[in-house]
């Protein structure tokens, strides 16, 4: 019997030591690595925001029976101001880096300049108080998060008449010129990168800021007498351009993608 046992105890001794040595050799396998969610720029997107601005515009005084210079000399006259702006687009995400959209926007308040009349040596103070744009834009992804673009369209705008005033005495020059809309097209360009910077954690969160100029049709704005509004034969032909920078804050709806293996 004590040789059956030491047979036994050897037997079970030598097959531990096998089993140890198959443990010991078996590669060992890297765990997957974890999963990360890839950003996509497709989709909708609103922004609000807010920027300063400037124009000017080439004047001239005409007659507004025969359409001729009254003064053979002409200027360039302007202003400046704030507005906020609001609005909204779509981007699609194509080709890996880059992205092609659509958008629309409106902008609110007071970019306020000067006009002339030198043959009576008036002057009224207006301005652009509202303005609109319909575009597409064109980016590359520069980072993952990270849109450097350009973008162009049509434009409107609203300017807010004023009273003429004589510029020797500063007293109100008895006539005035109305409000008036001009349209044309824009040009412009920025940057628009996630708000997920410095440890802070804000999916769909972006800042954009743009730079953009506006090109709008010639107007004559008619002179016209307080008393009577009639024309006094006189108008300030307006041809301004508007100049813009901005910073919004962009909520993106889907920001997001599939997911893919962050190695």
């Amino acid at each position: 019997m004590k040789k059956v046992l030491l047979a036994l105890t050897a037997v079970a001794a030598f097959s531990g030591s096998a089993s140890a040595a198959d443990l010991a050799a078996r590669p060992y396998t890297k765990a997957p690595p974890p999963m990360a969610v890839a950003a996509s720029w497709t989709g909708f997107y609103l922004f609000g925001g807010a920027g300063g601005g400037l124009w000017d515009a080439d004047t001239r005084i005409v007659s507004t029976v025969t359409g001729a210079n009254i003064l053979g000399f002409n200027q360039r006259q302007g202003g400046d101001g704030w507005y906020g702006t609001v609005g909204g687009g779509y981007d699609w995400q194509f080709g890996g880096n880059w992205v092609a959209g659509i958008f629309g926007d409106a902008q609110f308040g007071s970019l306020k300049g000067t006009v002339q009349d030198q043959v009576a040596f008036f002057a009224a103070n207006i301005k652009n108080d509202e303005s609109w744009a319909a575009g597409v834009r064109l980016g590359y992804l520069v980072a993952p998060n990270v849109l450097s673009y350009v973008n162009g369209g049509y434009s409107g705008s609203h300017w807010h008449g004023a009273e003429l005033f004589d510029t020797g005495t500063g007293l109100a020059g008895g006539a005035h010129v109305n409000d008036f809309d001009r349209n044309g097209w824009f040009v412009g360009g920025g940057v628009e990168n996630n708000l997920n910077i410095f440890g802070i954690t804000a999916p769909g969160w972006f800042m954009k800021t743009e730079y953009r100029a506006a090109y709008y049709d010639a107007r004559n704005l008619t002179e016209v007498v307080d008393t009577t509004n009639l024309s006094n034969g006189r108008a300030i032909t307006f041809k301004p351009l508007v100049q813009t920078i901005s910073t919004s804050l962009v909520y993106r709806f889907n920001w997001g993608g599939p997911a893919v293996p962050n190695y």
